[in-house]
């Protein structure tokens, strides 16, 4: 197909209208209830995932009217949660389905097709107006969002003696979020587990907004908000405390590609319902998904797979390849972008 200019993030004002009619509340965003009848097509999960579907979406419909399509934002495990139970035909994800989830659709006969679609890489950011802090280790990052953490850490200068003896005003994605749950294990060492006592939301854009408000913010999110955020945020770069042969990185598409940007790159998934997959429709969204794959994620600012790569992963779908071909792996932490599509 020829090329196409892709839109890019919506502004704010569009933002909200969205988050109304999503029925977003405090911070956070039910999902949407799938239509029902054969020519339709539902959608739910990670808000990272959300942009590149907003994308495909788009063109599905300027090529497919007739058929409706919706998609929510409840986050990686809600998306999840809503595929094994059956909701929807296609759950966005941030990061790999575990086992308790894949067990819960065996319970329920639900199978899966697993389909990276792109790698993202977590920003860790301040506000502009923070002057005393260019780059952080990922022992300081553990040091802030470990469980010992709170009620301990809670200035500045408890991260580092020279900063300010200034309240410390954390946000970061919700415990229903891929990104929690991968920021999480990549930064304390475990999934899931965290200080709660920060703002979280599973709509990245309700951090990026706080944090570009809030003088006092550390918060982190998908590269593809800060990519079109720049002007109202100021990136960290990432390193390991002392190292004087690894200096700190900033997030970039480039420096993901290559893999410098460790450990907060990782890889994210579409996972569509093999029962929704015998829909023509449905075949017909997930084959345009990947056929437009490397323009769409550069789009938006992720990192595209390689073009023979997106050929492979759809060839997967054409050939109804259930289950997940990662889940013998213990983790994808660290995880380089050639191991993953070897995989």
């Amino acid at each position: 197909m020829g090329t196409r200019s892709y839109g890019r993030l919506l502004p704010l004002a569009s933002w909200l209208v969205l988050a109304s009619a999503l029925g977003c509340e405090n911070g956070g965003c039910r999902s949407v209830e799938p239509k029902t009848g054969p020519k339709s097509i539902t959608l739910d999960g990670s808000s990272t995932v959300f942009l590149i579907a907003d994308v495909v979406v788009s063109e599905f419909r300027r090529r497919d009217p007739k058929i409706d399509v919706s998609v929510g934002i409840s986050g990686t495990g809600g998306g999840l949660a809503r595929l094994c139970d059956a909701k929807i035909d296609i759950a966005t994800a941030s990061r790999l389905i575990t086992k308790e989830e894949s067990a819960s659709c065996a319970q329920h006969g639900v199978a899966f097709i697993e389909l990276p679609t792109a790698f993202d890489g977590i920003v860790v950011a301040v506000n502009p107006a923070n002057t005393w802090a260019e780059h952080i280790s990922v022992q300081q990052l553990r040091k802030i969002w470990e469980p010992s953490a709170q009620g301990r850490v809670n200035k500045w200068s408890d991260v580092q003696p020279g900063w300010p003896d200034r309240p410390l005003h954390l946000y970061g994605a919700g415990r229903k979020s891929g990104t929690f749950d991968y920021f999480s294990e990549a930064i304390v060492g475990e999934a899931r587990v965290s200080r709660t006592d920060y703002s979280a939301s599973e709509d990245d854009n309700v951090i990026v907004q706080a944090v570009a408000n809030d003088e006092l913010a550390l918060g982190f999110f998908g590269l593809a908000y800060y990519r079109d955020n720049q002007a109202s945020l100021k990136p960290l770069a990432i390193g390991e405390f002392g190292s004087e042969t690894s200096p700190p990185v900033l997030p970039s598409q480039e420096s993901i590609r290559l893999g410098r940007y460790q450990p907060l790159s990782r890889p994210i998934f579409l996972y569509v319902s093999s029962q929704a997959a015998v829909r023509p429709e449905v075949r017909r969204f997930v084959q345009l998904w990947f056929e437009i794959a490397e323009n769409a994620v550069d789009a938006v600012g992720y990192v595209p797979f390689p073009k023979e790569s997106y050929a492979q992963i759809l060839g997967r779908f054409q050939r109804n390849r259930t289950g997940s071909s990662l889940a013998g792996r213990v983790s994808l932490v660290g995880l380089p972008l050639r191991d993953l599509l070897q995989e």
